[in-house]
């Protein structure tokens, strides 16, 4: 089969499991998607050791010609950031924007380096000769929340605005800080000349406030184009050629798409969107959109639920994987306790906050882009025919799903009690706007 007609038969596989899900089941869709092509995956293995029928091989080989971390990284995954962009409140995102920076930069760096320091001793521990650089690379791809995740499933429950708007602003753009760090340990680790300090910072800004210009001039351009028509069908076509166009330009010039996806998508959502469409663009634009986040997303948690096919596993693995899941959730707690540490100096947050964000911080399919964007070959355990790459994916795959099934399935009742929390708040409005740090006031 050609690649399109594999995606074709995908789509309509997730279309069929959303469809039954909304009939029968009660799990919001992207999770019934994942657990649905789980269980056909796991079907597919046990019939293969029982010699029913084997599929696994072949289903292995066309999952790969579709290059998961291709389809992910230089495709979908622009069109899925601009949308999440064009429905981000900017008075919102000014309110938080601090926060949001230090979650986004702050936390995603912390949380790599905590990862990268605990993994190292915990393979030291247990004899595998994994190095520390490795280690990082594991911590910057799997330490920033995955937006695509994020805003399937976190975003729709409606949680309090200030807690919504750190969650989804935070996986919006250090996702982007996220690739371009990983991208950076990513040069160290397997590029051919010896990295320098110098060189490194010089790569990382230019990916990452590369993207951030561009971003804002592709959004100038496009706001520019869409203001000089009063055919609303072209005004939405024209934002198609941001995600499409856009972002495999930005890799051409060497910044980050993702970015440049996110802010050109802030742009359009709370500039354009008010100055530029016609009513009918207007009342359209968002109904457009979503519904090319559906369809985008039902193939992607397909591809996460399928993926496992394409792994191999040794025993080793399994403790590797047990010892990821709570590695990276503990991770995660820390490095939001920390920002929130200095946060509560200058505002009151709802009690949920750091649980929320915690529980709340989901982990996707780009992250697995990124882990089988690692070259094979590199081995570890070469009598076990063990090598980076695998002991990487298998972690990172661990994660995810434990992130999606678990944590997004599991999140609802913490966002409840944060929704009473925050009615039964008695805070005076002075608290929010304090920008300088509470003191203590004594009486002599």
């Amino acid at each position: 089969m050609t690649v399109y007609t594999t995606l074709c038969f995908l789509a309509a596989a997730a279309m069929l499991i959303a469809f039954i899900n909304s009939k029968i089941g009660q799990m919001q869709t992207t999770i019934a998607i994942t657990a649905g092509a789980l269980i056909l995956s796991l079907g597919i293995v046990i019939s293969g050791h029982n010699n029913w029928f084997d599929l696994k091989d072949l289903a292995a080989e066309t999952l790969n010609e579709i290059h998961f971390d291709d389809f992910l990284l230089k495709g979908v995954l622009g069109f899925l950031l601009f949308a999440g962009g064009l429905g981000v409140k900017l008075p919102n995102l000014k309110d938080q924007k601090w926060e949001i920076t230090v979650l986004a930069l702050g936390a995603t760096l912390v949380s790599t380096f905590f990862i990268g320091g605990v993994a190292w001793l915990f393979f030291q521990l247990i004899g595998i000769p994994f190095d520390f650089i490795y280690c990082l690379l594991f911590g910057a791809l799997i330490s920033p929340t995955d937006p695509i995740a994020v805003l399937a499933i976190v975003k729709k429950l409606n949680a309090p605005k200030r807690i919504s708007t750190q969650i989804e602003g935070e996986s919006l753009f250090n996702d982007g800080f996220g690739l371009v760090i990983f991208i950076t340990l990513f040069t160290v680790a397997f590029g051919t000349e010896a990295p320098t300090v110098i060189g490194v910072v010089e790569l990382f800004l230019h990916e990452a406030i590369g993207g951030i210009v561009y971003g804002f001039l592709l959004g100038l351009l496009f706001h520019y184009l869409i203001c000089h028509t009063d055919d609303h069908s072209m005004e939405l076509l024209l934002t198609l050629g941001i995600p499409t166009a856009g972002y495999v330009f930005a890799s051409l010039i060497g910044v980050s798409g993702p970015l440049a996806m996110v802010v050109a998508g802030i742009m359009i959502g709370n500039w354009t969107r008010y100055i530029g469409f016609s009513k009918e663009s207007e009342d359209h634009l968002d109904h457009f959109w979503e519904l090319v986040d559906e369809f985008l997303n039902g193939v992607l948690f397909l591809l996460i639920g399928l993926s496992m096919l394409t792994f191999s596993f040794h025993k080793e693995d399994w403790i590797i994987m047990a010892f990821a899941v709570p590695l990276v959730l503990v991770s995660r707690y820390l490095s939001v306790r920390l920002c929130y540490v200095g946060f509560n100096r200058y505002r009151d947050y709802n009690p949920y906050s750091v649980r929320i964000l915690t529980w709340g911080g989901l982990r996707g399919g780009l992250a697995i882009a990124m882990a089988m964007a690692v070259p094979a070959g590199y081995m570890v355990l070469p009598e076990k025919n063990i090598d980076v790459r695998e002991i990487i994916l298998v972690m990172t795959y661990a994660v995810v799903v434990f992130s999606i099934l678990v944590q997004g399935s599991t999140i609802t009742k913490m966002i409840e009690k944060s929704k009473v929390a925050e009615r039964d708040m008695e805070i005076k409005p002075s608290s929010y706007q304090n920008t300088e740090p509470r003191t203590e006031v004594t009486q002599d």
